[in-house]
């Protein structure tokens, strides 16, 4: 076989660390892009204290959507930072679903707007439940390929990978289960600040639904584990 033939069948991989910096630019415009969204006071709005106050209580529910979409982003972020620090190469597949990755953040500061404005809307709650759910499904998607098939940083724990995705998982399944809700009862988003406790909870409930997968590093940790058990 020649040098090009061979570089033709080689599995394409991409750098980690240059996709963390892609998503940290996208992820820190998408955050500024939420307070551009918040209503400006103007006018007769600065002339009074009280007049200024009367309008930020008439905005509250804005600072309140900055506020959940500001912990999803930095959540996302945190998380996706952890992930890149474990990964020396992406393949493919694990590269390319950063893209609705990227996409549903890029798109959050929208339907936070609309929320911000109408929390007792019944679609503008279903928009940004289910924008939040494509972002925690991409990111799922991305750690699971991540810990399949990644090249991992010496030194990276697979499982601690699987469980990331886990969680992530459970959110995904958390937001979408209160976008269906939302057409019984719009103010459903006051559950949206137990998601952490959806990622503890659902995500350990499907790591137990799951198997580990045959051949894959985890599950040769899980062998390893259970022969020290029976020895001991």
């Amino acid at each position: 076989m020649t040098s090009q033939e061979t570089s033709r069948h080689a599995p394409v991989d991409f750098s980690a660390q240059r996709m963390g910096a892609s998503a940290d630019a996208v992820l820190a415009i998408a955050i500024t892009l939420l307070v551009i969204e918040i209503k400006r006071p103007e006018g007769d709005q600065l002339h009074s204290t009280h007049a200024l106050a009367e309008f930020l209580w008439q905005e509250k529910a804005s600072f309140l959507a900055f506020v959940l979409a500001f912990g999803v982003l930095w959540s996302v972020w945190r998380r996706h930072h952890m992930l890149i620090d474990n990964v020396d190469r992406l393949d493919r597949a694990s590269a390319s679903w950063h893209a609705p990755l990227l996409l549903f953040a890029a798109f959050l500061p929208f339907p936070t707007a609309m929320f911000g404005h109408a929390p007792g809307n019944e679609l503008a709650v279903c928009l940004d439940a289910l924008t939040v759910a494509g972002l925690f499904g991409s990111e799922a998607i991305v750690k699971e390929f991540a810990w399949r098939r990644a090249t991992l940083a010496p030194g990276a724990d697979p499982a601690q990978i699987r469980t990331s995705a886990d969680g992530s998982a459970a959110v995904a399944v958390f937001f979408l289960a209160s976008a269906i809700l939302a057409w019984l009862t719009p103010w459903v988003w006051f559950a949206w600040f137990a998601a952490p406790l959806a990622a503890h909870f659902g995500g350990k409930l499907i790591a137990r639904l799951r198997p580990p997968r045959r051949g894959s590093p985890l599950c040769s940790a899980v062998k390893i584990a259970r022969r020290a058990e029976s020895v001991g």
